[in-house]
């Protein structure tokens, strides 16, 4: 009886000091200057490699990430980025990315390079004409001043952009390809080459949809439904959209 009594106690203390901890994740507020972007929502487990060092470490929530650093997304994992402006750049599992700008007074303009994965991003119209938010894969870049879209890159490289509100320009890339590694004894191989794509650009307004294939070729733009567009990682970015 006596255990039970000391045991009661100590469970409540423990359960109000987790709600605490809780309640002051939620509430802690970290400032985001410029060249910075904060982790505002972390599910799993997300790595980051920071610009000049050899050693990937995990992510925490209210991280900061900064230009140079490259992030990995684990298996059944998601991560959001908030930008000072309060721009959101929200990413799927097994997703691959590096932040080559993060937006500073030398370097205004955002960019972040998608390897593969999926993102979705919900950029603030304030950012004005002076700065622009630009993800690219190794085929295409697409760079907006305000509003809301989403890209995958497959494994091979393709891409898809479907754009939510507004419009974006999307440009074909042209990319170097790695030599291939040795396996094995060394051997002389073929050093690296460069692919020269056909240069376009092509502005897809709200509703409209354009894939890029692995060659770098891009479709006409076409309206999408609603219904071929619906899936569980889109129904969640609207839910985050519509709580903002």
């Amino acid at each position: 009886m006596k255990r039970k009594l000391i045991f009661l106690p100590l469970l409540w203390a423990l359960i109000f000091m987790s709600s605490g901890d809780l309640q002051a994740k939620k509430s802690l507020k970290v400032n985001i200057g410029e060249g910075e972007a904060r982790i505002g929502y972390l599910d799993g487990t997300v790595w980051v490699l920071p610009k000049g060092t050899q050693g990937w470490r995990v992510l925490h929530l209210q991280d900061i990430l900064r230009g140079g650093d490259e992030v990995a997304v684990g298996s059944k994992s998601r991560l959001e980025m908030i930008f000072p402006d309060q721009s959101r750049l929200r990413f799927a599992d097994d997703t691959r990315f590096t932040i080559l700008q993060a937006g500073d007074e030398s370097a205004p303009d955002v960019k972040v390079h998608l390897a593969v994965g999926r993102t979705w991003a919900n950029v603030s119209k304030s950012l004005g004409i002076k700065r622009k938010f630009e993800i690219s894969s190794d085929n295409a870049v697409a760079g907006v001043r305000g509003t809301l879209y989403r890209m995958n890159v497959d494994q091979d490289a393709s891409a898809l952009v479907r754009v939510y509100d507004g419009e974006i320009a999307v440009s074909g890339a042209t990319k170097p390809l790695k030599a291939p590694k040795a396996i094995g004894p060394p051997t002389k191989i073929a050093g690296p080459t460069k692919v020269t794509m056909e240069e376009w650009t092509v502005i897809i307004r709200s509703r409209q949809q354009i894939t890029v294939g692995p060659d770098g070729a891009a479709s006409k733009p076409r309206e999408f439904t609603e219904q071929e567009d619906r899936d569980e990682w889109v129904d969640w970015n609207k839910a985050r959209d519509a709580e903002r």
